[in-house]
């Protein structure tokens, strides 16, 4: 049987530190997140700690992108982000298997490390919760504060990959593999030196042979909107698909653009919750300026 956990975590890079994200014991708790968000109010926030930003981009091998993007343009300058926020960590050194993927489509930036390197699947969890609160206090996306690392420590455990599995019976860390490899292709396909790049990779990732056929198998079969957002069993999963799907691809190119609305649409997110996703995912892989 697939280790889920640690393979996502080899997707974000978190194994190659030795400190991985921890699973969530028991059922999810907590009501639905989904309701009349209520009239606006304060959430706790402030600058994104020990480099997030880094770890993000051990995912996505690549450099955030900013402007008129379906993410929405984040202002991040008076955000408090603060200088921890180094550049973005590139993928090959990092390790991180779905960046290996992407590394070649923008140009990566120095540094490593990071939350997602020493957190893993916990920091997926803190960023979808993040959005969920500020949309939920009635914030504007743009000026709402983004994740820390004591947000990271105090996620509720409903917000964790690990918590539920997926709609379909599958380990829900499996399904946002798939997510993320389909969000990634979404503007066309792998060629032959990248699956090769991805092939190395996957080699060197110790992965014992169900989990390299997991990950082949995806990389070759067609993933479509539908089949992505089938996979939401409960409200913060959808929040997860959709959020590792807007970290996997440049929200500014017109095609990404359309999957991310089309995504949206089918896992049915709340009006302005989408926004608020984007917001973290934004934040989470923009470089310091």
């Amino acid at each position: 049987m697939i280790d889920a956990k640690a393979l996502l975590d080899r997707f974000l890079g978190a194994g190659l530190s030795g400190q991985q994200g921890q699973r969530p014991s028991g059922s999810p708790s907590g009501t639905s997140p989904w309701g009349a968000p209520p009239p606006a109010g304060n959430t706790s926030g402030g600058g994104l700690a020990g480099g997030l930003a880094q770890a993000a981009q051990q995912i996505l091998g690549r450099g955030g992108a900013s402007g008129g993007s379906g993410l929405g343009s984040s202002g991040l300058g008076g955000s408090g982000l603060g200088g921890s926020l180094g550049g973005l960590a590139g993928l090959t050194a990092a390790g991180g298997l779905l960046g290996t993927m992407l590394g070649k489509k923008s140009g990566k930036r120095g540094g490593g490390g990071g939350l997602l390197s020493h957190g893993g699947a916990a920091v997926l969890g803190a960023l979808a919760h993040r959005a969920w609160q500020n949309w939920q206090a009635g914030q504007a996306p743009q000026a709402a504060p983004t994740v820390t690392a004591r947000d990271v420590e105090a996620v509720e455990p409903r917000f964790l990959p690990g918590a539920a599995p997926a709609a379909g019976g599958e380990a829900f860390e499996l399904s946002l593999i798939r997510a993320m490899i389909g969000a990634a292709r979404s503007d066309g396909h792998i060629d032959a030196e990248e699956r090769a790049r991805i092939f190395e990779q996957v080699e060197k990732a110790g992965l014992d042979a169900e989990a390299k056929a997991f990950v082949f198998d995806t990389l070759d079969a067609p993933i479509g909107v539908s089949e992505v957002a089938a996979a939401a069993r409960t409200p913060e999963q959808a929040a997860e698909i959709y959020l590792v799907s807007c970290l996997a691809m440049d929200p500014d190119e017109p095609a990404e653009r359309a999957y991310l609305a089309a995504l949206a649409h089918r896992l049915k997110l709340p009006e302005g919750l989408a926004e608020h996703l984007g917001r973290q995912a934004e934040a989470a892989i923009r470089p310091a300026g």
